[in-house]
């Protein structure tokens, strides 16, 4: 699993930016194979920080490989820790890793005070193939490549069908027009909640937009940033969970709390509209409801249309300054792409895969899950992967519109208030930032 980052302002200045980028980047003819023998033969230590559980592992499957390479794997935390240290050390020019794990809305921050080595004259770009497109294209949105995806979230619906039978409800709602009658059936005849929206999960919303077609960011790579969070299109999904709420359909309760665990355990919710990575999750969280529960695809706007967003997910990218070029960036494809690991990654620590040959592999997608009533849960979901918009971008500064998100949305979602109206102090907020920090804003 891997949710939202930290959500510490960085103050990136843009007129300051150079975090990193040392003399390390190949010319555009690239890397010859004895380049990468020698490289791969020479007694190299890597820094690897992760915060992935067991992942040494696979980094043990790297090092039996290379056997001249020893990889030093360090969790100095996740989220706001890690981004923390990350900026930390890369601005004092010692002490970064060679390689370092980051969620997809926060690669563009670190392009920005270029301190991530472009990987495509490594070779990264034979491994497009590799990859469902729109996960590549969440660390390629241009020519370069700036990491190797690792996990993705692809948004379904994890549902109680045990309570929504018992309000009358035998299949999983497929609109959301469905999804709200259900929601006032679940409630008046059960008195639990389909689901719940956290207020301060910004991943989660714009997990919603996503899959709206709402298209809230964009980021050209330099200086120049489009920022439409208050959008028509966004305010009709906000008006949509903002009458839910209202009407006491949706419950609001901050999320990951001891109290918010129990909810899924007691009844209170009957579902969640959550990512692929959420199914392994709620089954330790859950484990007395074992059976009870099962999955299915978003509900959708348009009857018969087949559209999901993403709801977390991480990289592996190398750091523009690492001595070590070429063995760090097989360190980050290797963990990734060798069908091994990735297959490991999938299927004992949970990661939901963004390799096709993971994503099509038996040993994965034929599993039958006992809590799920024995569906088989990652086959739905890869399915579903198919299905997301590649179509989407984040702004170099993250963090600042996470945060700025809990103060405006997330405070009048808490509140049961107007939804749609927060969305333009959210959009007030962001703009304002990003031309304090030197942007243009289209």
């Amino acid at each position: 699993m891997a949710l939202l980052g930290g959500i510490a302002v960085t103050g990136l200045v843009l007129a300051g930016c150079s975090g990193g980028g040392g003399d390390t980047t190949p010319s555009a003819t690239g890397i010859s194979q004895a380049d990468i023998d020698e490289a791969m033969t020479t007694p190299t230590e890597l820094t690897f920080w992760t915060w992935v559980p067991d992942i040494q592992n696979q980094v043990d499957l790297f090092e039996a490989k290379y056997p001249a390479i020893t990889v030093k794997v360090e969790n100095v935390g996740q989220g706001l820790a890690h981004y923390q240290k990350l900026r930390t050390a890369i601005e004092a020019g010692e002490g970064a890793p060679d390689v370092a794990q980051i969620e997809y809305p926060y690669i563009p921050s670190f392009v920005l005070t270029e301190s991530l080595l472009d990987l495509a004259p490594y070779g990264a770009d034979d491994l497009a193939d590799d990859y469902v497109g729109w996960s590549w294209d969440q660390v390629s949105p241009a020519d370069e490549v700036w990491a190797i995806p690792q996990d993705v979230g692809p948004m379904g619906n994890l549902y109680r069908e045990d309570i929504l039978a018992a309000a009358g409800i035998t299949e999983p709602p497929a609109t959301y027009d469905d999804y709200a009658a259900a929601a006032k059936a679940v409630k008046e005849k059960t008195g639990s909640y389909i689901s719940n929206v956290a207020p301060t999960s910004a991943a989660q919303m714009e997990g919603f937009f996503w899959q709206a077609g709402v298209k809230p960011f964009s980021y050209d790579g330099k200086e120049t940033v489009s920022i439409n969070v208050n959008s028509d299109r966004a305010k009709e999904v906000a008006n949509y969970w903002a009458g839910l709420i209202q009407d006491d359909l949706i419950s609001t309760d901050p999320d990951f709390t001891d109290e918010w665990f129990q909810k899924f355990a007691n009844g209170t919710y009957a579902g969640w509209l959550t990512a692929a990575w959420a199914p392994v999750f709620l089954s330790g969280t859950a484990g007395e409801t074992s059976g009870l529960w099962r999955a299915a695809p978003l509900p959708q706007w348009e009857a018969g249309t087949e559209v999901s967003g993403n709801f977390g997910g991480s990289s592996d990218a190398v750091l523009a300054d690492t001595e070590n070029p070429i063995a760090a960036y097989e360190l980050a494809k290797f963990v990734n792409n060798d069908p091994e690991s990735a297959l490991r990654l999938a299927t004992e620590q949970f990661l939901f895969p963004p390799q096709v040959s993971v994503l099509e592999d038996p040993a994965f997608i034929d599993q039958e899950s006992e809590f799920y009533g024995g569906q088989k849960v990652n086959a739905l979901f890869a399915e579903i992967s198919t299905t997301v918009d590649p179509d989407f971008q984040w702004l170099p500064f993250m963090d600042y519109v996470d945060s700025a998100y809990a103060e405006t949305v997330g405070t009048v979602i808490a509140e049961k208030g107007d939804i749609a109206a927060a969305l333009d102090a959210w959009q007030e907020q962001i703009v304002s930032y990003a031309e304090d920090q030197g942007f243009t804003v289209e």
